[in-house]
């Protein structure tokens, strides 16, 4: 039975990494791939953007990597990202004993990573509301602490903490 779990966790872990690596790598390699000429590697690339087009809000204001192309993701999004592979390398070191995964505190935890990941809405909502206009510098912190506010909440989990579940109270 504890061979099984083991298994499963592992499982879930190698998925989860898969997925990970996929997020960060794709949106900057997608110009690169775009603009190779090579014959499938554009195919890849439209395949990146159309992923892009589906989970970002504004790709169009994503950085220029090769011209004329775009990352496929805007900062704000690639923030969240980076923050999230923040927090997986964070768990490679310490296995999720340090006293910021906010799992183990249960709906304080939870509560606390919602509040963090508003910060990405919130950001979002208030450029649309005209309080500033779309900027790198700007979007990408709020980005990061998205990131990190699901990070810190999930990675205990996908990556098999016996310490701590997912939700206690």
């Amino acid at each position: 039975m504890q061979a099984k779990l083991t298994q499963r966790r592992q499982w879930r872990s190698t998925v989860a990494d898969i997925v990970l690596a996929a997020i960060v790598l794709g949106p900057p390699a997608a110009p690169f791939l775009a603009a190779s000429g090579l014959p499938l590697l554009p195919i890849i690339a439209q395949i990146i953007y159309t992923m892009g087009l589906h989970v970002c809000p504004q790709p169009e204001m994503a950085v220029v990597m090769a011209p004329p192309w775009l990352m496929a993701v805007c900062m704000r999004c690639y923030g969240t990202v980076l923050a999230l592979l923040a927090t997986r390398l964070l768990y490679v070191v310490d296995r999720g004993n340090g006293g910021y995964w906010l799992s183990q505190y249960g709906r304080r935890g939870l509560l606390l990573s919602v509040i963090m990941m508003l910060f990405y809405p919130a950001e979002l909502f208030a450029q649309r509301w005209g309080l500033w206009g779309y900027s790198n510098p700007v979007v990408f912190p709020f980005g990061w602490v998205t990131g990190l506010g699901l990070g810190l909440l999930i990675m205990p989990w996908l990556h098999g903490s016996s310490r701590q579940v997912l939700l206690h109270d």
